[in-house]
């Protein structure tokens, strides 16, 4: 049976992943909680409320230290606690505690590179990297055969999934595009396959780039690893329901 093992969210945009066990999704939204907020750049065009591309924003793959961030959301009080090896512990609230945070990431973000000048937030839709709300669902399998092309252990964070299940083969996934899916209460339809960048080099737990990843995938003849569904019936979802494709 194809299972979820792991569903992960990332409230603050390349900052920081939690991982939760049950999430109900919502017909037409991303993840719960996954980017509904980001951190807009000195050279950002971006709105609050409205989605913008990934280039106006704070990032991974411009800035790879911020990779080692873990977060905590309280989602009755809307704090989140910020972690990283080399800062202290951050509690603060995006939307009215938004100077403390560009204060305490300052220090790990490049300084050649606009620096971090204001946080977003666009409830439901989320500050996704797709031009529509979706959903990344990531095959254990496929990130195995990467790490066995690469004879290194990798961890699953460089990814930034959200919801992860095991599977027999390798980039079954991929075949799924314009399929419907089911996970456990909910239904989505998957889209696209998820292009990559150079976040994925980086190291989740030291923030280093320590990995040629891209080169890794293109020996597969692609830089891509994931997909991404929209949800078209919302319902509960939970760490060991089955994954059944239509």
């Amino acid at each position: 049976m194809t299972a979820v093992t792991h569903l992960w969210r990332h409230p603050l945009k390349s900052h920081g992943r939690e991982a939760v066990t049950q999430v109900v999704l919502r017909a037409g939204e991303a993840m719960p909680w996954d980017r509904v907020w980001a951190v807009a750049h000195e050279a950002s065009r971006a709105d609050a409320g409205t989605w913008s591309p990934c280039a106006n924003f704070s990032r991974v793959a411009k800035a790879p230290s911020l990779m080692a961030i873990t977060a905590r959301l309280d989602e009755t009080t809307e704090r989140i606690t910020l972690s990283h090896p080399r800062l202290p512990d951050l509690a603060f609230n995006p939307d009215t505690e938004a100077d403390a945070f560009i204060q305490w990431v300052s220090p790990i973000v490049p300084q050649d590179r606009a620096m971090p000048q204001r946080i977003l937030r666009l409830d439901g839709r989320g500050y996704t990297d797709s031009d529509f709300a979706s959903i990344t669902l990531c095959n254990i399998a496929s990130h195995r055969a990467v790490e066995a092309h690469m004879d290194r252990q990798l961890s699953i964070h460089r990814w930034r999934g959200n919801i992860w299940f095991e599977h027999l083969e390798p980039w079954a996934e991929f075949n799924w595009i314009g399929r419907e899916i089911t996970i456990g209460g909910a239904r989505l339809r998957v889209r696209e396959r998820t292009d990559r960048c150079m976040a994925t080099a980086a190291n989740p737990d030291t923030g280093q780039r320590d990995a040629d990843t891209l080169k890794a995938l293109d020996h597969w003849g692609h830089r891509d690893f994931s997909v991404r569904a929209e949800v078209i019936e919302g319902g509960p979802v939970s760490v060991g329901d089955a994954v059944e494709v239509h």
